[in-house]
């Protein structure tokens, strides 16, 4: 499990397809070293495994579900930045959200308003996970925990502040580029929950 809380960014070395598996490098510049062989790391809001590991960096393997779920084949191209979180410690202070890992689906940044000490990003919203947004909710962005400001069927904004800009790749993103989202656990809990009720 994670929260949102991104401890740093990596940079993608290398991305190949081997077979039915996409094997990425991403390197991290000493920030894990001692991510444990079979340790799982969440890269822009999605978890993955580390397969190798060592002081530089860490590989994972990527599934055709994990693919299907996310883009990360066009978008993990060499040089590219990633947002990385490892994951919670049961022992450790709980900040931004419940958080697995699981990617629900991709947006894309439609526009970008900046303000004197801030700047409002809004996204597209896939329409099947319209129903489990709600303003002033919780919402993963590339594995950012982020308050909604506001939403509507289609689209959803949040306000980003100069540290969450500075130090995740929220801050360098494109109006256009394409956003891993992950909506709220508890919420979709709660719709399975009660079509068993109405059932």
């Amino acid at each position: 499990m994670f929260t949102g809380i991104v401890e740093g960014t990596g940079s993608v070395h290398s991305a190949a397809r081997r077979g039915d598996v996409m094997a990425v490098r991403i390197d991290v510049g000493g920030l894990f070293a001692g991510l444990p062989l079979g340790g799982s790391i969440a890269v822009n809001g999605c978890c993955l495994t580390a397969v190798r590991s060592d002081a530089r960096g860490f590989d994972v393997e990527l599934t055709e579900e994990t693919l299907r779920r996310t883009r990360f084949e066009e978008r993990l191209v060499p040089g590219a930045l990633v947002n990385l979180e490892r994951p919670m410690r049961a022992d450790g202070r709980f900040d931004g959200h419940v958080v697995q890992g699981h990617v629900d689906g991709v947006g894309e940044i439609l526009g970008r308003v900046p303000g004197a000490q801030w700047e409002t990003v809004r996204f597209s919203l896939p329409p099947k996970l319209g129903r489990y947004v709600v303003e002033k909710g919780s919402i993963t962005v590339d594995g950012v925990s982020l308050t909604v400001v506001d939403v509507d069927d289609e689209t959803f904004s949040v306000g980003l502040i100069p540290t969450t800009l500075a130090l995740t790749t929220l801050g360098h993103k494109a109006v256009g580029d394409p956003v891993n989202l992950e909506v709220d656990m508890i919420a979709k809990y709660l719709e399975r929950l009660m079509e068993g009720r109405t059932a």
